[in-house]
């Protein structure tokens, strides 16, 4: 069965910002949290800087109902900017490729900023879009359910 979380942007406390989530909530999170320097290198793509490499590319904790937050640190180095409406992002997790492709091209109709889904290292066929409400969505469909 699919689900839904909700995606926020830090401008570098995300791992402050969910330890606070986790003391208020009284959960643990649901993988350990991945950092910068933990992806591995991509050809084409520069090393992050120590300072970038220490920031955190993801974490996950659950919340109430079934509910997830997931975060990570937007890089100034790369350009960058929290601004409110980038700073959430509802991330839905299809069944399937076919759905999250049928989800991705409905909701990116019209919108901007789009990344088509497409395989990533992390083994999940991920992408985004800006509606054309201005609504930031994250298609995540994980291999094998």
């Amino acid at each position: 069965m699919g689900k839904v979380s909700i995606y926020l942007n830090f401008m570098g406390n995300t791992e402050e910002a969910f330890n606070f989530y986790k003391s208020v909530f009284g959960t643990e999170f649901s993988a350990p949290i991945m950092y910068n320097k933990d992806i591995p290198p991509h050809e084409g793509m520069p090393p992050f800087s120590e300072e970038d490499g220490k920031k955190v590319m993801h974490v996950a904790l659950p919340i109430l109902g079934g509910v997830q937050i997931m975060g990570t640190d937007m890089l100034e180095s790369m350009g960058h900017k929290l601004v409110v409406g980038n700073n959430t992002t509802i991330n839905l997790e299809p069944d399937s490729r076919e759905e999250t492709d049928r989800l991705y091209k409905a909701l990116a109709e019209g919108g901007t900023n789009g990344m088509p889904p497409q395989d990533m290292f992390w083994g999940a066929y991920w992408g985004t879009c800006l509606d054309r409400f201005g609504i930031r969505w994250m298609f995540n469909y994980t291999h094998g359910g």
